[in-house]
């Protein structure tokens, strides 16, 4: 018995064409089904179903709220760090880029999207090329995305 990866992740949002706008608009995913008050939609590369589901709960609904139960962040995965680097220009030109680390195995921007709700995108060293030092618990440290470029390439194909 054992769980192969998570399937798909279903969020409940405040205004639905907002939030389906931003999904597809910044991080290029794609509507595959939709009924009344809910849309899906599936990751530019991934051979999934869907990969995220919107539920509109309406406009006075209450948000995320930090330090309290319930999810803390969304996480996905891209082929190079020069997807990477879209990325974080993308989420910083509208606004939803809020950090970005780099936690040794992995190199990460976390954005939230319109309704608050965190997620990390996240290039992954390919698992031949990981060292000790770089699975050492130390804690995430700044990332410099030009110095990992120079570092890995434009076309490392990250871990999966």
């Amino acid at each position: 018995m054992g769980i192969r990866r998570l399937n798909h992740a279903v969020l409940y949002v405040r205004h639905l064409p907002r939030s389906v706008a931003f999904y597809q608009d910044v991080l290029g995913f794609h509507t595959v089904g939709a009924f009344p008050g809910a849309v899906f939609l599936r990751a530019a590369d991934s051979d999934n179903d869907h990969d995220l589901g919107l539920f509109q709960v309406g406009p006075d609904a209450e948000g995320p709220t930090q330090g309290t139960v319930g999810l803390y962040h969304l996480a996905w995965s891209v082929r190079t760090l020069t997807e990477l680097a879209a990325f974080a220009r993308a989420l910083a030109e509208v606004g939803a880029l809020v950090g970005m680390s780099d936690h040794g195995v992995s190199k990460s921007l976390y954005a939230k999207d319109p309704d608050g709700i965190e997620f990390e995108v996240s290039w992954f060293v390919p698992r031949d090329r990981v060292t000790p030092e770089m699975e050492a618990p130390v804690g995430p440290r700044p990332l410099d995305l030009d110095a990992e470029i120079a570092r890995w390439g434009t076309d490392v194909v990250g871990a999966l």
